[in-house]
């Protein structure tokens, strides 16, 4: 079962983000924070990061560049990052790819676009369980 990484310091918006990829299927790992995030992300086996951008302590992008770093000689593990944001600004799409998100995603969250997002990222195809 593939491992998602949702990163959000709302909790709201982590606990909703949560609840909708275990209806879909996935193990779900947390973190509230990028400094959490980087953590969680060198010790865990992970599918794919939903990676908030605006986060205390250490910004969505620069936890994005520290994992990506992180796993800089490890060539066979690629982890996707979808970038979030609340707050889209014209050159927010582009600064995540540059810090090394795959794709970007534009709060509030569309899911259908969403779960299309992580399909193509990761390959898998997930159809939310009518147990919840």
């Amino acid at each position: 079962m593939s491992t998602i990484l949702v990163v959000d310091d709302n909790d709201d918006i982590r606990d909703l983000l949560t609840r909708k990829m275990k209806s879909h299927g996935y193990t779900v790992a947390t973190a509230c924070d990028g400094v959490e995030a980087v953590k969680v992300a060198s010790s865990s086996d992970l599918a794919l990061i939903l990676m908030d951008i605006n986060l205390p302590e250490l910004d969505g992008l620069e936890a994005t560049m520290q994992i990506r770093a992180g796993r800089a000689g490890d060539t066979d593990k690629h982890t996707p990052v979808i970038a979030l944001t609340a707050y889209a600004l014209p050159d927010d799409q582009s600064r995540a790819k540059a810090a090394g998100c795959d794709a970007f995603h534009a709060k509030p969250i569309d899911f259908d676009r969403l779960f299309d997002q992580i399909s193509e990222l990761i390959g898998e195809v997930h159809t939310e369980s009518t147990t919840d």
